[in-house]
């Protein structure tokens, strides 16, 4: 036993906060475990394995994960090694340190905001030193490790939408795939089973859920205009009507304070002024509370809404109520 548990000292791991979540970043030295003997390890390349560690989850169901990864090989010993480590039957935020944790790792958080796009978040890895800008944009523009990011050739990037906006902690010498893969497992896991239903209960497709809640998101200053939001662009869907969302235009043309004329006739699969139906695919990476807005919409009977220069949403019913309150506002 003593053994086993100095051969799983060689690997390091770090606890990653995200959230009331925690993501275990585990930098194995090797990943070629084999069990003749019982728990022999023999080291061999470089590897990273992510597990998902919730407060409340038991040892048993940790090493569970630890054993579809292929970090542990025995479960039991797994279990006992954390006794006698001292740690609880479960785990709080921190524990699993004690028991996972036996190598220092070099560390750096990153943030990345509700609503940023794929281009956003590039450069504030790279401005962190966290990242290569373009190389990250490169690997993006492919990345899909899930089905439900579907392949569109008129989207920018597969990665969009997926890369889950939170708070992160990785290893320094953690490369663009390793981010990339820590931020959509993170989007996965918050997808439940409960959500994943209601999708398909409204007719919507993973990503034309991701694609929609995108859209609320950049349009929705407050988080209760979210549903309304919603509501409006559904009903527009309904009734055959483009989206004319400006959030389109701008993550065509750049951040802008005003969308022109001139703008909405710019020729592009993203621009819902020129193009019925929902754009090629996210423009930007919702929170959860856009996606529950699109899952959840607001019983109004809205078909259209401007927000003045403080963010403050006004909605309306027909389009000569609509241009009334953009005189005022705007």
């Amino acid at each position: 036993m003593e053994e086993w548990i100095q051969a799983h000292k060689d690997k390091k791991y770090l606890l990653a906060a995200a959230g009331a979540i925690l993501l275990i970043f585990a930098i194995i030295a090797g990943c070629a475990i084999g069990s003749s003997g019982g728990s022999k390890i023999e080291i061999t390349d470089s590897n990273r394995v992510y597990v998902r560690v919730e407060p409340g989850m038991s040892g048993s169901e940790i090493a569970a994960m630890l054993i579809e990864k292929g970090v542990i090989d025995s479960k039991l010993k797994f279990t006992i090694a954390s006794k006698m480590q001292g740690a609880d039957d479960k785990f709080k935020t921190g524990d699993a340190v004690a028991v996972l944790i036996s190598g220092k790792v070099a560390s750096a958080h990153f943030t990345i905001p509700e609503g940023y796009n794929v281009q956003q978040i590039a450069k504030r890895l790279a401005d962190e030193g966290l990242a290569d800008e373009k190389k990250f944009l490169e690997k993006a523009r492919d990345y899909a490790p899930y089905p439900y990011m579907e392949e569109n050739q008129d989207a920018n990037f597969r990665a969009e939408g997926f890369l889950f906006p939170d708070t992160y902690e990785i290893a320094t010498d953690a490369t663009e795939d390793d981010i990339l893969e820590l931020m959509t497992s993170d989007f996965d896991s918050r997808l439940t089973p409960e959500m994943r239903n209601r999708a398909q209960e409204l007719g919507l497709s993973i990503y034309e859920l991701v694609t929609m809640a995108s859209l609320v998101e950049k349009e929705s200053f407050h988080a209760e205009d979210m549903p309304i939001i919603a509501q409006v662009f559904f009903k527009r869907l309904k009734i055959s009507m483009p989206l004319q969302s400006d959030t389109t235009i701008t993550y065509l043309i750049g951040a802008k304070d005003d969308v022109s004329i001139d703008d909405t006739k710019v020729d592009s699969p993203y621009n819902t002024y020129q193009n019925y139906g929902l754009p090629p695919g996210p423009i930007a990476n919702p929170g959860m509370q856009a996606i529950e807005a699109v899952l959840h919409p607001a019983d109004t009977d809205y078909l259209y809404f401007v927000a003045d220069h403080d963010g403050n949403n006004f909605y309306s019913n027909t389009y000569e109520e609509h241009l009334a309150i953009v005189d005022q506002v705007r």
